[in-house]
């Protein structure tokens, strides 16, 4: 029986499509990627409700999302926006480095020679 207002995480995931199919809904809640109120979901039959904030973990980014409503079905991707807002942070720009991001540990030219220092060292060699 379920409560009114409610849903199971794994069939709200299908419906906003969130995920392609409600097996892999279930894998993704069942691995940890998946959180509800900062809680970890442990199973795909925990319920949430509107209000709930989600915390989705989908190959290397993570999205926020605040429930406003159950699905009915898997609709349109508009009809499935409803079901959700958006609270992730924007995303990086491209091209530009994290501000936490550690610089480079060696100096540039002190690793690998490049192919001008090979052709030096080559003619080096054939000199002899």
């Amino acid at each position: 029986m379920v409560a009114e207002g409610r849903q199971r995480i794994d069939k709200w995931l299908f419906f906003s499509r969130a995920v392609k199919s409600r097996s892999l809904a279930a894998k993704l809640v069942v691995a940890g990627r998946v959180r509800i109120n900062r809680d970890k979901a442990a199973q795909a039959s925990d319920l949430v409700k509107p209000g709930d904030v989600l915390t989705i973990t989908l190959e290397r980014r993570i999205f926020v999302w605040k429930v406003l409503g159950v699905g009915v079905r898997r609709g349109p991707a508009e009809e499935a926006r409803l079901l959700y807002e958006d609270m992730s942070p924007p995303p990086a720009p491209k091209g530009e480095a994290v501000p936490d991001a550690i610089p480079a540990l060696r100096d540039a030219g002190s690793g690998r020679p490049t192919k001008k220092e090979r052709r030096q060292t080559d003619r080096l060699i054939g000199e002899d």
